[in-house]
């Protein structure tokens, strides 16, 4: 029998009865978006009491791959399950992912472990910032992680890749989660601007339900889905798992506009939105 799912986001509350409840089951990583501490990350003050520490660049995406295929290109399913053995998940654990960037570094290790396969994956919603605030504890301990025994593959999100990405654009459902500074240095032609960071409050929590799918655009039950795009996979990442809070099922194109714009055949256009003072190479 399949595991029951869990919520997308994960509140602090919730997340100290799990750890009170199921201590065992429960797998906590903190996603670094850059171990070097740029890019909004790197060493803090401390981590979770018994979080293991996963490098966004080299743990859920590959190094090995052509530009064409992005920034963050997947990572290979073998690769990925190395790691999250090494992380110390089992087949039956609830992992639960944070960050200390309001969230998108860990929305994209949530995405890349659904897309591996695993059901049992939350957000910390807030992040590290919102469990200091809680007044729970940190700590610069090294977790004791026995290995674990998961399985992963891969194909477990809806993707989209370059023609599919260049479609939905050309009929207004590509969104680009960038901010808008990166949106108007270059984006696909065609494609919205939505800021992931528009949806969520200065303490890095979740607007609620419709104010999320207003964001995104699908005010109604029967509006069309968007696709998600941004520079690498990340933001993009994000806005999926804020549809996914909704019950919104949105595709994401992985490569993004890293992969996009590495590609000679493809346009590129600039400016603040489709339609306006744009210049297209």
């Amino acid at each position: 029998m399949t595991a029951p799912t869990v919520p997308v986001f994960v509140g602090v509350a919730e997340l100290e009865k799990w750890l009170h409840d199921s201590p065992e089951q429960i797998r906590l990583l903190e996603i670094r978006y850059d171990q070097k501490g740029t890019g909004g990350d790197g060493d803090s003050a401390g981590h979770l009491p018994g979080a293991v520490i996963v490098d966004l660049a080299t743990e859920l995406s590959r190094t090995d791959a052509a530009p064409t295929d992005g920034r963050r290109p997947l990572p290979h399913p073998a690769d990925l399950q190395r790691s999250a053995r090494r992380w110390g998940l089992r087949k039956d654990s609830t992992v639960v992912v944070y960050d200390t960037r309001s969230g998108l570094s860990a929305a994209r290790a949530w995405w890349v472990l659904r897309w591996a396969g695993l059901s049992r994956v939350s957000i910390l919603e807030g992040g590290l910032q919102a469990w200091s605030a809680a007044g729970h504890p940190l700590t610069t301990d090294e977790p004791d992680v026995a290995p674990g025994d998961v399985e992963l593959g891969s194909g477990g999100m809806p993707e989209l890749d370059a023609d599919a990405a260049a479609a939905l654009a050309e009929s207004g459902l590509l969104v680009d989660a960038r901010d808008a500074a990166a949106y108007r240095d270059g984006h696909i032609p065609g494609a919205r601007n939505v800021p992931s960071q528009g949806v969520l409050s200065v303490d890095g929590t979740l607007g609620d339900r419709d104010e999320v799918r207003a964001h995104y655009g699908v005010t109604t039950a029967d509006a069309p889905v968007p696709g998600l795009s941004c520079g690498g996979g990340v933001a993009g990442a994000f806005a999926v798992a804020a549809l996914a809070h909704t019950g919104v099922t949105a595709p994401l194109y992985v490569g993004s506009f890293s992969a996009w714009s590495a590609d000679p055949e493809r346009p590129v256009a600039t400016g603040a939105e489709p339609g306006t003072t744009e210049e297209s190479r």
